[in-house]
């Protein structure tokens, strides 16, 4: 897995697209959380294994069409 500098905890990202998706979705894009936010958008969000499988989820989102709105590394604690 991705591993932030110095720590030994994977990556956590948070990929922000327009639009409502079914929680079905998941599977799709290879197990993350997938959750309908109030302002209209769907948050997916979990662990990303490396910049490749990172990149890979991105060509998802643009290979369906979706408006990409964020993609964000969520720091561990």
């Amino acid at each position: 897995m991705s591993q932030t500098p110095n720590s030994n905890q994977p990556v956590v990202y948070e990929i922000r697209v327009a639009g409502h998706l079914p929680a079905r979705w998941s599977s799709w894009f290879e197990g993350l959380a997938v959750t309908s936010e109030p302002d209209g958008s769907t948050l997916l969000s979990g662990p990303v294994a490396d910049q490749a499988a990172l990149y890979g989820l991105l060509r998802r989102v643009r290979d369906t069409g979706l408006t990409l709105i964020a993609v964000n590394q969520i720091p561990s604690k």
